[in-house]
């Protein structure tokens, strides 16, 4: 049975307003000072209001933390459902993210589909369950949001985190896995015409959980967005910062 494709955030808005660990089907997966400046030397003095890059000067300048410490399981079991729709975080994001969907019967396990222009490279991904060549990625990774603040995080703003689809996009799977866990300084989309809409989202993500970025990180995201700088942050959704109680 082919569904119409559900809009948890509708691709089109993703399109036009955006846009380990790299994340696989089933799990997720630059050293500076010390100081906590907000913003910087004012690299996006010209920005327009609501941009993206007028947002990227809010965002904390600081040195990555270590590492240590960091598992995938710090941030709850993978995909758990927790806008409680009945569904996985992974199924709502191939049911929102991907075009012609099977789904298993009447449940919201979703089995087929296609990604239509993969985000990451620009091209028609397969999507078949069990041996799928599509991920879910974390946009900003969950051990780059680790080493720069979520170690100190509660444990339910790390789960709202790694399930918040402002930060889960499908993508290719080699793409992702050649992303790992880098930030924009380091890695980004081989697909020239979603890099904007890549850092938009990951400033997005980095303003509504307050995940601070390196200088370097910053120096970059700037880069790519001086080059569209009316591309709008994204909306960042009603999903919480703190997963309820289960």
């Amino acid at each position: 049975m082919i569904r119409a494709r559900r809009t948890a955030i509708p691709a089109a808005a993703i399109a036009a307003l955006i846009a380990l660990t790299g994340c696989s089907p089933d799990e997720d997966g630059s050293g500076e000072g010390a100081g906590g400046a907000k913003g910087s030397a004012g690299p996006t003095a010209t920005a327009a209001p609501g941009s993206a890059l007028g947002s990227l000067d809010g965002l904390t300048v600081k040195g990555r933390a270590p590492r240590t410490g960091y598992e995938r399981s710090q941030f709850g079991r993978a995909w758990i459902d927790t806008d409680r729709n009945g569904c996985g975080t992974r199924d709502d994001i191939l049911g929102r993210d991907l075009k012609d969907v099977r789904f298993r019967g009447d449940s919201c396990v979703v089995v087929s589909g296609t990604l239509a222009g993969d985000p990451y490279t620009g091209t028609d991904v397969a999507y078949r369950r069990g041996r799928s060549k599509v991920d879910i990625d974390h946009v900003v990774a969950l051990s780059d949001a680790w080493q720069k603040g979520a170690a100190d995080w509660p444990r339910g703003k790390r789960i709202a985190f790694a399930n918040d689809p402002l930060n889960l996009i499908a993508v290719q799977a080699a793409a992702n896995r050649r992303k790992s866990d880098g930030d924009a300084a380091t890695w980004l989309p081989a697909n020239a015409s979603y890099r904007c809409p890549y850092v938009a989202r990951q400033v997005a993500v980095k303003r509504k959980y307050g995940v601070w970025v390196t200088r370097a990180e910053q120096q970059a995201m700037a880069r790519v967005l001086r080059g569209c700088p009316k591309t709008a942050l994204p909306v960042v959704g009603d999903a919480p910062t703190e997963a309820p109680g289960r």
